[in-house]
């Protein structure tokens, strides 16, 4: 929720956004011989990205990487606010930008020139399959389920995010236990907090970006910890499609990024379910409850 973290609406809530013009020059830059992939990235995200290269969008750049015959050259920056402006903008006189592209952004985002979109995901459950939710496994029974009902099971949610919305409008409030989307400090991830908390049971379940669902369950073992989907309705909207962003006016390096992705479809799709991201058929994405 790949972005800003998804999201109100994904990657960290989706991004917040930042009123700012592009320099001229942006234009001219996008046609530029490229001597390397250049990421602008949070180097402490999984499962997006980290320094050491071992996120689902590290993976995707190191695959169009090969494919241009370049190596890959990440410049990385915390993912909040002011994360495009120090990264995908940061132009200092007499200096080139520090990197191209941003390997995750909401389609169709104003901050950035974003390409086609290369997957749909949806915010989902994630919780271990213990106790009350130990038959758990779709999203009308645990709206169903008696001790949810009764606000005997703590739901963990982002702040600002559409988990939040859902607990209000199914009168869940009360169940709720918020956590901030983003962290005071860099080195630790929202992801960590609801982790270690699901460990610990001081919650039972936790709504979150689908991605980080299945950063969460991956990382606790194969079927140890559920992950449930949820359904976009009237007034929640937990589903989005994601893109790639550049700088505004690069249109000939953002229709080489749309090669990369048509090109490369199938590779995408295996590493994205090797992360357990759990994904919707991109053409429906415009038909989702807003």
């Amino acid at each position: 929720m790949k972005i800003s973290r998804i999201a109100g609406a994904a990657r960290r809530c989706l991004a917040v956004a930042i009123a700012l013009s592009l320099p001229v020059v942006a234009a001219a830059a996008g046609d530029m011989d490229r001597k390397a992939f250049r990421v602008c990235k949070d180097g402490n995200n999984l499962p997006f990205s980290n320094t050491a290269g071992e996120g689902f969008e590290d993976r995707i750049a190191a695959l169009f990487a090969e494919d241009l015959g370049v190596p890959v050259k990440d410049f990385t920056f915390p993912q909040r606010l002011g994360f495009i402006r120090n990264t995908l903008r940061n132009k200092v006189p007499g200096e080139d930008y520090p990197c191209d592209v941003v390997m995750g952004v909401p389609a169709g985002w104003g901050q950035v020139a974003s390409t086609k979109p290369y997957y749909r995901s949806t915010w989902a459950l994630v919780f271990p399959p213990r106790g009350a939710l130990a038959e758990v496994t779709t999203e009308d029974q645990f709206l169903h389920n008696d001790a949810v009902r009764k606000n005997q099971v703590r739901i963990g949610v982002f702040d600002r995010s559409p988990g939040s919305a859902w607990l209000s409008h199914h009168h869940l409030v009360d169940a709720g236990v918020p956590y901030r989307s983003m962290h005071p400090n860099p080195d630790v991830t929202p992801a960590d907090l609801v982790a270690t908390d699901l460990k610990d049971g001081k919650i039972a379940a936790a709504v979150v970006w689908g991605p980080i669902a299945g950063h969460l369950a991956r990382g606790v073992g194969e079927g140890k910890w559920r992950v449930v989907p949820l359904n976009s309705e009237p007034g929640v909207r937990f589903d989005y499609a994601m893109a790639m962003g550049v700088r505004r006016g690069e249109d000939a390096w953002r229709a080489q990024i749309e090669a990369l992705i048509d090109r490369h479809r199938d590779q995408i799709a295996a590493i994205l379910a090797e992360y357990q991201v759990p994904t919707l058929p991109l053409e429906e994405a415009g038909n989702a409850a807003r």
